[in-house]
């Protein structure tokens, strides 16, 4: 029997450390004695020397491990990183991990220990060595736990470096056996882990490469040998090492030196024969060799790992064999019985899936810049299953929060609302391709249904369809002939043209999960441009193409470019697939944005819906067309449905809430935008919109608590306007004019047209402020920046509104009402329910501005009534300066009264 720490007899040997003399108390820890008087001595090597030792505070026994003292002492930085990954080993807590109790230093001597959990059994090593190799079941039962405990080490930063046999402590369950047999009740303690290595937080990569070897060449990755950056897949090659000794009490690579051992690995002929004399499952043999890989991408991760080694294990089988004998005494049952009924009511009752989750795929490949080949597999997955009617499929754009291997499942499926998880990886490198998947219970943390898939880069859409298919076998979802036939959907045979295709679907998710920032949509559009001049019949990118075109053609200040490209792909699209889901979805989206016939917009996502019944896309654009036909109520119940599958999607989010603030259902909307704030903390477009609506109920306050960090540098025009808007209604106009002339002087616009907007501003304030002469001036440059935009697109009812305004600070009061009633004329509210009564306000403050005030009270009277954006409140009317000459009104002041429920 030993006790305490694993010896190291076989890492690479120093000098031996200075020992301490008898009797040297190192903080409150004192080194016991032998009955000779000499030192208890556990065990030595290149680090330090390990003794037994009593903590006196606490009157415990403790391995106490003394440092070489020129471990930590070369230069300040590496005492501070020795220091820093010894503080993160201490924090580190698992059942399978020695604990260690306290890092210290000895004043005298300058020497540094730590002390940690006493553990009394034998090492691996001396298990093997005593009565020979373990058998697949117990070798798997330790698998299993070391696992356990590198994914609890990988959470907290940390690789060990020094897995071995000699460093697996084998207790008995029962606390009494001596020598652990194969029939033994195991518990593991992975002991040193005191020397751990920090992999994350803010060490400087370049100082790996001064540390020098650490670890046990026969065990060692390939990449401690380089002294490259190391992972918890350095740790998983130990490990691999450590369970093919444990099988064969052999080494899978041997030499006389680091030198051989090192060309051994390279070769990467891993000597299977071994293997086969020991009569390893071929599963558990698999699982070594993908462990042993030379290429760390090429090994599982601990996720991976704990589901291979549970498909490996005995009981797995047995539980297969007895799902198998069941179903056969129940086919037997029905058959003799000539139940038909029964058994069809039968399957009928077990078929529940709860709902799927498809998480962000992890990204394996040597090159980080292929992320986006990773999250494009995950998302045509998806598509695939968004076709299957039995199937509830989140939509990705609630799942890409998660991204790096998240551990808390069961609180992820429940913000979800789903029972299944899909986890999975993606490793590319040239032409090849390997995609690891597992589908996961996640109320039972059970491992469903797993898979790997090594394939060309052509053989792609067979992977996906694979997945998909086995997804739907494991959740026992039935398909219909239209469903099998999208499953296989094979879109183009060029894998060029499908890599760009995967980086346009990245960049426009990326871009719609970002609140429309940046030029991502550019982007796509350039790809899928890409995409279909590698392939011109690939119908799915010819569509992707006209959406994101048709994305950009219906802003403000937008030219008719992107309106006729949009048309040109669609057209292409219809020729080559006219009825598939993607050609659908672009026909509805030309429809309802390049068009705006949402009569026809809504029966084509009718359509839609029942090719991709799983897809929020469908009723997200059924809200949007509802909300600009002035159906506020439905516009509000498609949303909702469409939040039940993709429940955390912060754009469907933020548009729904925007839904309720314009209907005036100011509580709904605060709840929406505090749920955005959950996944996306202190977002300021999100902070200004819970500000606009605190605005319009009068709770200036409450407004100003969620505007302090705007300024004119802010990316967001939305939130800086809601700024200007706030210092305007507390009539701070000093402060709103210096922010917009700093902004206009600093800020680089995305257009003219933003732009243009930016200096009407500025002559309002003036105005208010009492500087007539500077908003005139100020205004002539907004009619300067605008009136170009508007003789090239006449018919932009945004450029001609904007206008307007101009030609009221200029105080031109035939041309400001002219063009206020030819932006009305281009866009009625009978048209667009949402822009439409905006432009009827915009001609009410224009009146007011010329003494036309009944017609401008007449107008609010009506508004007041009515859902659009930005609408007007009792609450604005009486706060906001615009609305000063109607004052003295009688009917005004009725109109500023808040009417009681």
């Amino acid at each position: 029997m030993r006790a305490g720490i694993g010896s190291e007899e076989e890492t690479v040997h120093d000098s031996t450390p200075e020992a301490p003399e008898g009797g040297i108390r190192f903080g409150v820890y004192e080194i016991d004695c032998n009955a000779d008087g000499s030192l208890c001595e556990l065990g030595r090597g290149a680090m330090g020397i390990t003794y037994r030792a009593t903590d006196t505070s606490l009157q415990r026994k403790v391995a106490l491990k003394i440092i070489k003292i020129d471990i930590a002492e070369r230069s300040a930085d590496a005492r501070e990183r020795f220091m820093r990954e010894a503080r993160a080993a201490a924090a580190l807590r698992h059942e399978n991990i020695a604990t260690v109790y306290q890092f210290g230093m000895r004043l005298e001597t300058g020497q540094y220990f730590y002390a940690m959990e006493l553990i009394e059994g034998e090492t691996l090593e001396e298990r093997v060595r005593r009565a020979g190799p373990l058998d697949a079941r117990s070798t798997i039962k330790i698998a299993q736990q070391v696992t356990s405990a590198l994914a609890a080490a990988e959470k907290h930063g940390l690789v060990h470096r020094d897995l071995k046999p000699a460093n697996l402590m084998l207790v008995s369950a029962d606390g009494e056996t001596v020598h652990v047999t194969n029939n033994t009740k195991l518990l593991v303690k992975i002991i040193d882990f005191g020397l751990a290595k920090a992999i994350h937080g803010q060490i400087d990569p370049k100082s790996l490469t001064h540390d020098r070897f650490v670890g046990t060449p026969a065990f060692a990755s390939p990449e401690q040998f380089e002294h490259s950056a190391l992972d918890v897949r350095s740790d998983i090659y130990s490990l691999g090492g450590t369970l093919w000794f444990a099988l064969t009490g052999k080494t899978p690579f041997v030499g006389r030196s680091m030198e051989e051992i090192q060309s051994a690995q390279k070769s990467n002929a891993v000597p299977v024969e071994q293997l086969k004399a020991a009569h390893i499952p071929h599963r558990l043999k698999s699982l070594l060799e993908s462990m042993l890989a030379f290429e760390p991408a090429s090994r599982p991760g601990t996720r991976e790992l704990a589901a291979r080694l549970k498909r490996c294990s005995p009981e797995a089988g047995s539980a297969r064999r007895t799902r198998v004998a069941l179903a056969a005494s129940l086919i037997a049952l029905v058959t003799a019985a000539g139940w038909i009924v029964w058994k069809t009511e039968f399957i009928a009752r077990s078929v529940a899936t709860n709902g799927l989750a498809v998480l962000p795929f992890e990204n394996l490949s040597p090159d980080p810049d292929n992320a986006y080949f990773a999250a494009g597999i995950q998302d045509e997955i998806l598509t695939r299953l968004a076709s299957i009617a039995t199937l509830k499929v989140i939509s990705r754009t609630s799942t890409q929060q998660y991204q790096g291997k998240p551990h808390n499942l069961r609180e992820i499926a429940k913000q979800l609302g789903v029972a299944n998880m899909l986890e999975g990886s993606v490793q590319r490198v040239a032409d090849q391709v390997r995609v690891n998947v597992q589908l996961i219970n996640a109320q039972t943390d059970s491992h469903i249904w797993a898979d790997t898939y090594d394939r060309k880069l052509t053989d792609i859409f067979g992977v996906e369809t694979e997945i998909a298919k086995g997804i739907t076998e494991s959740l026992q979802a039935k398909l219909g002939s239209g469903e099998e036939q999208a499953l296989a959907v094979k879109p183009t045979n060029n894998p060029e043209a499908y890599d760009a295709y995967l980086r346009g679907v990245t960049f426009e998710a990326r871009f719609y999960s970002s609140f429309f920032s940046g030029n991502l949509e550019e982007k796509a559009i350039s790809s899928f441009e890409r995409a279909v001049q590698l392939d011109p019949n690939f119908a799915i990118a010819w569509a992707r193409l006209s959406r994101a075109n048709a994305a950009l053609s219906g802003g403000s200040g937008a030219t008719g470019v992107g309106r006729d490209a949009a048309k040109r792909a669609l057209e292409n699209a219809q020729k080559l697939a006219p009825n598939s889901p993607e050609t659908l979805l672009a026909l509805g989206y030309y429809q309802y944005r390049v068009l705006r016939d949402y009569g026809a917009a809504k029966t084509t996502f009718g359509r839609v819906s029942k090719l991709l019944p799983s897809s929020s896309e469908v009723p997200d654009a059924l809200g949007l067309i509802a909300r600009r036909e002035g159906q506020w109520d439905q516009s509000i119940a498609y949303f909702e449905q469409a939040l039940a599958l993709d429940p955390r999607n912060v754009e469907l989010l933020s548009l729904a809430a925007w839904g309720y603030c314009w209907h005036r259902q100011f509580p709904a909307a605060l709840k929406l935008f505090d749920r955005v704030l959950d996944i996306a903390p202190n977002d300021p477009i999100t902070m200004a919109a819970k500000a606009e609506i605190y605005q319009a109920q009068g709770k200036l306050k409450e407004a100003d608590r969620f505007l302090l960090e705007i300024n004119q540098q802010n990316p967001s025009g939305e939130a800086f306007d809601i700024k200007i808007t706030q210092l305007r209604l507390e009539r701070n106009y000093s402060e709103a004019i210096q922010l917009l002339q700093a902004r206009l002087a600093q800020f680089r616009f995305a257009s003219k047209y933003d732009k243009g907007n930016g200096q009407l501003t500025l002559a309002l304030m003036q105005r208010l402020a009492g500087d007539t002469a500077g908003a005139k001036v100020t205004a002539e440059q907004a009619r300067d920046t605008l009136e170009p935009l508007y003789r090239d697109q006449p018919d932009d009812w945004a450029s001609a509104a904007s206008l307007s305004q101009a030609y009221v600070e200029m105080g031109e009061k035939d041309l400001a009402l002219k063009l206020a009633e030819r932006a009305i004329t281009i866009l009625p509210s009978s048209k667009d329910a949402v822009n439409g009564p905006g432009l009827e306000e915009n001609l009410a403050l224009i009146q007011t501005m010329f003494g036309e005030n009944n017609r401008a009270i007449s107008t609010l009277t009506q508004l007041l009534q009515t859902s659009y954006y930005g609408p007007i409140t009792p609450a604005l009317l009486r706060l906001d300066p615009l609305w000063d000459p109607l004052r003295s009104d009688a009917a005004f002041q009725k109109l500023c009264e808040e009417k009681q429920p």
